[in-house]
Order: structure tokens, then C-alpha cells, then sequence
């Protein structure tokens, strides 16, 4: 038994504002960090590619997640192609147990990528399914977030991504211009899905790494575009948690000056480190979606016991969850942190 005092919005909203609450919450925001898995669907029936193009049925399935696993959040969409498909690309929407992935990106460089993009995120029909989901999912004490895909890792999936990622440094001018328009766009998607009832937006850009852009260019571009990003989103009120893929010891230096208000990290990354050495830095993370997917109750109520000990301000899977992980390992990730330390 929890004796909670605020509602599972209220105590997300308060660790987000840098404020106390009676403890973590425990949450997995969609998108990238996704948690459709199969053992879910296929207990409720509503089920994957279906809910990727249906608002219902994603807003019914967003529920059965957090009624079953015991995740406190409402989190949608579950992929990361709503913005490449909207801007182009060509999209496979995957199966109950597999993804959607994109299966062409629409541009081959940069320079043709400025010919065409759009400004807004406008009347789209993906981005339509998922604000009618999130205004289906809102007003309630659990809280919504709209997850959406950061400008790097969209960029890579509207250009080749060996082709992106060398013109970050052969064409650097459009190069810059492209994650602009891109970014613009996003901010554009993501006042869609606040208007629609989002009460907080995550930014997941797992293109956006060290080991991928190195230092230089990832201050150059990933904290350029994260936080023009951010702060588009911010300026409504509105707040945003921000994922980074990988390990962060060649970023580390750049980690505090991205503009969010938390930050999400991969399994590697050793979070007692990093709040030691950024304390004003809200937390999130990160329990190893290895450990949840492979291993067993017990080994995840360990791991789970070190992210409470170390004051880790919001739980949450590392990445995203595989969608054969069994349903009795997310709950007893969830139970244990809603019981807190000394349980």
C-alpha cells in the first residue's frame, strides 16, 4: 500500500518544477520510450499497427498501459515516424511485435531537403490521430505527454543518415538551415499536441549522441536545435523532458546547457554522477530495458532500489521497452517505486 498525497499529475508536474513531492514518480513517456508491449496488447485486444492511425484506439491503448504495467502517465504516440511521415518519408508501420521504421527517407541531401519543407505542422493526418488521442486522454489526474522525435534524429529520417550526418560537416551552411525549418516545424507539431491537452512534451533525439556527433558537433547542433526546440515549447508554460541516448561522458560539459526540465539518459550513464555533478539538473531514468526485457521481478527490484537510494527525481526506463518484455517485470518496477526506499 502507497499513502500518496498528490495525484500522479500533480507529483510529475511538482518534480518538473524542481519542487518536493512525497516521492518519484514512475512513468514512460511514449514515443522513443515506448511501452506498447505485446503481453499488453494482446490482453486488452487493442493492439499494433492499428493504433498508429487510429486516435481511439491509441488513446485506448495508452490506457491499458498505465492500468496494467503501473506506469503513471498517459504517453503517446508509440513510435518515432509521425514527423517523418508527415514531412515525407516513406513509412512502414510495422506489426504487433515490430516498430514502424522508415523505409525511405524522402530527400538524398540537405540542399534538396530546403526545396520543400513545410512550415507547420498543419492538418497532417498522423499528427491529427495523435492530438485526438492526447484531447481523448486529458483532464483527468493522470498526466499526458506528447512524445516527439528531436531535430536531429528527424532530420536523419527525411535525409539519408550517412549522407545527413556527413554534410553536418561538408555542408554545414544548409546543413543549418535544414534543422532550422525542422525545428520550427516540431515546435509547430508540439503546440498541436498542447493545444490538444499534452500537459508536458518529451523530446526524444537518440540520433543526437556523443559517441555519434562527437563534443564539437554536438554542442554545435544537438543543444543548438534541442533548445531552440525547448524553448519553443517552454514559452507556452508548457514543460519538457528531454531523452539523450547514449553515454554522456564525452558530452558531459554540454549536458547542463540544454533547456529542459528534466533529463532523461540511457542504462550507461551513471545518474548519481550526474546529479552529483549538476545538482540544479532534474533527473530521470534509468533502469535498464535489458533488465526488464531479459531479466527477472526480483533482479528488477534490485535495480530499482539503487536508482531510489540514489535520489534519482523521476523513474522511467533507459530507452525504450523491447515489446516481448513480460509485463510481471514492469510491474514490479512500478510497485517497488510507488513503495519508495526502505520498503
Amino acid at each position: 500500500m502507497t499513502n500518496d498525497l498528490y495525484t500522479p499529475k500533480e507529483r510529475l508536474l511538482r518534480k518538473l518544477r524542481g519542487e518536493s513531492a512525497d516521492r518519484a514518480p514512475v512513468i514512460c513517456p511514449g514515443g522513443m520510450l515506448n511501452s506498447a508491449i505485446v503481453e499488453v496488447m494482446e490482453h486488452t485486444g487493442h493492439v499494433l499497427p492499428d493504433g498508429h492511425t487510429d486516435a481511439e484506439l491509441m488513446a485506448l491503448l495508452a490506457k491499458d498501459i498505465a492500468e496494467l504495467t503501473g506506469f503513471e502517465n498517459y504517453g503517446v504516440p508509440f513510435c518515432m515516424t509521425v514527423e517523418a511521415e508527415a514531412l515525407g518519408s516513406i513509412i512502414d508501420l510495422g506489426s504487433l511485435v515490430c516498430e514502424p521504421k522508415i523505409n525511405k527517407e524522402r530527400f538524398a541531401s540537405v540542399s534538396e531537403a530546403l526545396i520543400e519543407l513545410p512550415e507547420t505542422a498543419g492538418d497532417n493526418p498522423r499528427v491529427a490521430v495523435t492530438a485526438s488521442a492526447i484531447h481523448m486522454l486529458s483532464g483527468g489526474d493522470m498526466p499526458v505527454i506528447g512524445s516527439i522525435t528531436g531535430p536531429i534524429s528527424t532530420a536523419a529520417s527525411l535525409v539519408d543518415p550517412m549522407t545527413f550526418l556527413k554534410e553536418l560537416r561538408k555542408d554545414k551552411d544548409n546543413a543549418h538551415k535544414v534543422l532550422t525549418a525542422i525545428t520550427d516545424w516540431l515546435i509547430s507539431y508540439a503546440l498541436v499536441l498542447r493545444e490538444s491537452g499534452a500537459d508536458i512534451i518529451c523530446i526524444a533525439d537518440p540520433t543526437a549522441t556523443g559517441e555519434i556527433l562527437g563534443p564539437r558537433f554536438f554542442e554545435e547542433y544537438a543543444v543548438t536545435y534541442i533548445n531552440k526546440l525547448a524553448d519553443g515549447i517552454r514559452a507556452t508554460g508548457t514543460p519538457v523532458i528531454v531523452h539523450i541516448c547514449g553515454q554522456l561522458s564525452s558530452v558531459s560539459q554540454h549536458v547542463s546547457e540544454i533547456k529542459s526540465d528534466a533529463i532523461s539518459t540511457d542504462a550507461m550513464v551513471n545518474l548519481r554522477n550526474l546529479k552529483s555533478k549538476y545538482p540544479e539538473l532534474t533527473t530521470m531514468g534509468n533502469l535498464s530495458t535489458i533488465r526488464l526485457e531479459q531479466g527477472n521481478p526480483e533482479g528488477v527490484i534490485r535495480n530499482t532500489d539503487i536508482l531510489l537510494r540514489y535520489g534519482i527525481d523521476i523513474l522511467a526506463p533507459a530507452c525504450g521497452l523491447g515489446t516481448a518484455t513480460p509485463l510481471k517485470n514492469i510491474a514490479a518496477f512500478t510497485q517497488r517505486a510507488k513503495l519508495g526506499i526502505g520498503s
